[in-house]
């Protein structure tokens, strides 16, 4: 049973306090917990390394019981880990999921005081109500509750000062889990083989052996795989192995990244089976205060990706070069050496600016959309701001000038136009290379940050293959991972050497953004301004890859069968690169991540979103039910008036408005009725062996039917047969003047008439008697005897077989007396020898036809 909730926000602390008829204290309000004072701050940790809720190696740090979460008003116990915050929900321990945050999402954490009035009629000082704020990368503002004259807030804070930003790398939680069982194969090797796809290679799969002897070094006709980074000297961000020309030499790439930012030098990133033509990434190039520095080898470098069309005229395709800068900043780089190339010295080509803006413009903008959102959503970490917690409006009950007001802040942050400059720049990419078979050349000040989103989006938009779970890993992999964006510097996270060159930013500016604090309101340093160790210039913390998975979800919205993957997916995936679990989005580059081994040390993400997928198959909710990839298996090109995004309800408003981000949700319905359909078709399946196997019995018994049928067919044949005999035998005994007779119990017995006129005088002849009187006995084994009496030698019968028989027997005494059955018959050893006292004997008996018909013909 849940505990009961108490609405302890920051806007009815007043009123509370005049309701609770004491000192309106913060105590009062917790009454309910039954907590003691004396209790410590941070409880022994030995008996909670029972917690269910824990992951492989992860540790309770610091506990404090009845905190209460102020965004939903409910009581738990709040735990620091060596990998997480957790909320625990008071008596059940069940997670709650607001609450619960890793400690790498965590970008700010503060201490909050606020100050209670007293009521009018108590004197006493009325203690202050002490609140703990986190803010997290992932768009969430929770605020925790703690019970005054306690020091488990103290204990709180302490345990996130030491564990949320780890001064050295291996200090992360992904080192103490280990791989676990979550492994996979050297990202060089998967790199390689998206490389041998792109160069129409497929067929080839990479090892690490190959890549030891460098024997990785494949070509076509066009492009081929240099190994010259092979040792990062060239281009420490870049990775071992880049697509090149084929006729650019490995002296000339080195002189090439001489005169680009940082080394990155114009390389292939994609180029088009069937066309040839290439989208290329690179940084800016030096062309000094005066804009007049030019490099030869750079130019031939940056012409030969203008391959010639495969045409009868052979012309050389057109290179645009995307600078994705604004004008203005390409421009105010010059001063430290920097720039855009000028048209004139690149044959055939096109400079056009994309005015996307930098690191910082992001920052900020994602924190004025997340102050937002938290002001106006149903979970508010500040009760003062929304009154949708209480059945309210956040809008002053329906006010058309606050609601509109409201609709312009949101538009005010920024976010949305960021994201739809970023989407329309690689629509516009794709459409150059698939429309016009055009290159494309792509970079911004050092290529890492704008750059990796156009070329990648773009790449996801031209190349159906990026639009699948493989491709998709595949795709971040090369244009994020390899190329070297710096994920640890804008993830606020420490680097190889450990040292992030200033102290963790723990302050937030403001709560709330433009919206004024209540004044009751005090903060205990965390809302002071930026020290000068923490100013706009040197934090380089950036949502960019984040903003990047942001316009992944609005071509999904737009596209929903192009892409094997959902919505879903993309948040976990985000999860888990804001949360650290996994290294494989640690350090900045290729070359750090190899130095600590990062692939031997730390479990793989990959190996754990497909681990996820294996437990339900397509039904998982990682899977798209509308995926189609014959729909869409070519390349994506929004016009223009698509690309006008919207929130991300399943990442933006899960925390603030949790029922909004999944209302509606159709991803879910399909989902259930594509498993009701599964069950449904397993079913049909199943019915349809076992209607298979009836069938094949039903014909097995038909066919044995068929064969009892001819067997009775035949058996009536021979007993219509038998029965015809039969008859004529009796027919036949008859014309001797005997009478035969059929018992129930299969004996036969032959009554011979001793005068027509007077009773026939019976004699029963049975086995015992039959010798004696001349019967011939044939050996049987049937059940069925005839006992035959034969009337006396002296009868004269009247039928006139037996005169012929007088006439003709040649045993006949002298007297004319017949012998029968004293001595053979000549008649009966001739005509019925043979017949035997069963029915098989009535069988097999052999009677000549010719005879009775004879017999039937005299008589």
């Amino acid at each position: 049973m849940s505990a009961p909730r108490r609405s302890t926000s920051l806007r009815d602390s007043s009123s509370d306090s005049e309701r609770m008829e004491g000192t309106g204290s913060w105590d009062d309000a917790l009454d309910w917990f039954k907590l003691e004072v004396q209790h410590p701050a941070s409880r022994s940790v030995s008996h909670h390394a029972n917690y269910k809720c824990l992951l492989e190696a992860e540790r309770v740090l610091v506990e404090g019981r009845g905190v209460v979460l102020i965004n939903t008003d409910e009581a738990g116990t709040l735990i620091v880990t060596n990998f997480r915050l957790i909320f625990l929900s008071e008596g059940t321990e069940n997670i709650i999921a607001l609450g619960t945050i890793p400690l790498a999402t965590i970008e700010k954490f503060s201490k909050m005081v606020v100050k209670n009035q007293s009521a009018p009629r108590h004197s006493e000082k009325t203690p202050s109500q002490r609140f703990l704020q986190v803010i997290g990368k992932d768009m969430r503002i929770v605020v925790f509750g703690f019970r005054s004259k306690t020091k488990q807030r103290r204990a709180i804070y302490d345990g996130l000062l030491r564990c949320t930003k780890p001064s050295r790398l291996w200090d992360l939680y992904a080192f103490s889990c280990g791989p676990f069982k979550f492994t996979n194969a050297n990202p060089k090797v998967r790199l390689l083989n998206e490389y041998f796809r792109l160069l129409g290679k497929g067929l080839c799969r990479a090892s690490m052996d190959m890549i030891d002897n460098g024997s990785y070094t494949m070509s076509n006709e066009l492009w081929r795989i240099c190994n010259v980074n092979s040792n990062y000297i060239m281009c420490p961000s870049y990775p071992f192995a880049l697509i090149v020309p084929k006729s650019i030499s490995d002296e000339e790439v080195i002189q090439a990244s001489n005169f680009r930012s940082k080394g990155r030098l114009p390389v292939v990133s994609w180029c088009h089976p069937e066309t040839g033509a290439v989208l290329a990434r690179s940084s800016q190039p030096l062309v000094g205060l005066m804009m007049n520095m030019r490099s030869n080898t750079d130019e031939k470098l940056v012409a030969e990706l203008c391959s010639q069309l495969g045409d009868e005229k052979k012309r050389r395709r057109k290179l645009y070069i995307a600078d994705a800068r604004p004008r203005k900043n390409a421009l105010a780089n010059v001063a430290m050496g920097g720039g855009s190339e000028s048209s004139s010295n690149y044959f055939q080509s096109e400079v056009v600016f994309f005015g996307i803006d930098n690191i910082h413009s992001m920052r900020e903008s994602l924190s004025r959309l997340r102050d937002y959102l938290d002001a106006h959503g149903t979970t508010s970490s500040d009760g003062t701001l929304s009154l949708l917690r209480h059945g309210g409006w956040t809008w002053g009950g329906g006010n058309l000038s606050n609601m509109s007001a409201s609709v312009s802040t949101l538009g005010d942050s920024g976010w949305l136009i960021h994201v739809q400059s970023v989407l329309a720049g690689s629509a516009w990419i794709a459409a150059r290379v698939a429309l016009e078979s055009a290159s494309v050349l792509v970079h911004c000040s050092d290529g890492w940050d704008r750059t990796s989103q156009l070329v990648a989006l773009a790449n996801l938009l031209l190349d159906p293959y990026y639009r699948t779970f493989t491709g998709f890993q595949a795709l971040i992999e090369k244009d994020w991972l390899a190329f070297g964006h710096p994920f640890a510097e804008r993830g606020g996270m420490p680097t190889v050497s450990g040292s992030s060159g200033r102290p963790p930013d723990l302050c937030r500016q403001s709560s709330v953004g433009s919206f004024p604090l209540p004044p009751m309101c005090q903060s205990s340093g965390s809302f002071a301004p930026p020290t000068p160790s923490s100013s706009h210039a040197q934090n380089q913390q950036s949502p960019i890859f984040l903003q990047w998975i942001d316009c992944v979800s609005q071509l999904l919205r737009m596209y929903p069968f192009a892409f094997e993957f959902s919505s879903a997916f993309l948040v976990d995936l985000l999860d888990c690169v804001l949360s650290c679990r996994f290294g494989n989005f640690f350090c900045n580059s290729e070359k750090e991540r190899q130095q600590v081994g990062i692939s031997e040390a730390c479990g793989c993400l990959w190996a754990y979103l497909a681990d996820l997928r294996s437990s339900e198959g397509r039904s998982h909710v990682h899977c798209n039910p509308f995926y189609s990839p014959l729909k869409h298996n070519g390349p994506l090109l929004p016009p223009a008036a698509a690309l006008a995004p919207t929130l991300w309800p399943q990442f933006h408003l899960r925390w603030a408005c949790p029922s909004e981000a999944q209302a509606g949700e159709l991803e879910a319905q399909c989902r259930i009725m594509s498993i009701k359909f599964s069950k449904l078709q397993k079913a049909k399946e199943g019915a349809e062996k076992k209607a298979k196997e009836t069938a094949i019995v039903v014909e097995s018994l038909s066919a044995e039917l068929r064969n009892e049928k001819q067997l009775s067919s035949s058996a009536m044949a021979l007993a219509k047969r038998a029965s015809k005999e039969t008859a004529a035998i009796k027919r036949a005994i008859q014309s001797l003047g005997c009478k035969v007779h059929y018992a129930s119990g299969g004996d036969t017995t032959v009554d011979i008439e001793t005068s027509p006129v007077k009773n026939s005088q019976k004699s029963v002849f049975s086995p015992s008697t039959r010798e004696s009187v001349g019967i011939v006995q044939h050996e049987d084994k049937s059940d069925l005897s005839v006992s035959i009496s034969v009337a006396a030698d002296d009868v004269v019968s009247n039928n006139p077989f037996g005169r012929v028989c007088d006439t003709l027997c040649p045993l006949r005494t002298r007297d004319g007396g017949c012998r029968w059955p004293d001595a053979g018959c000549a008649q009966l050893a001739s005509q019925f020898i043979g017949v035997k006292a069963d029915y098989e004997a009535l069988d097999s008996l052999s009677i000549y036809e010719g005879y009775f018909k004879t017999m039937e013909g005299g008589k």
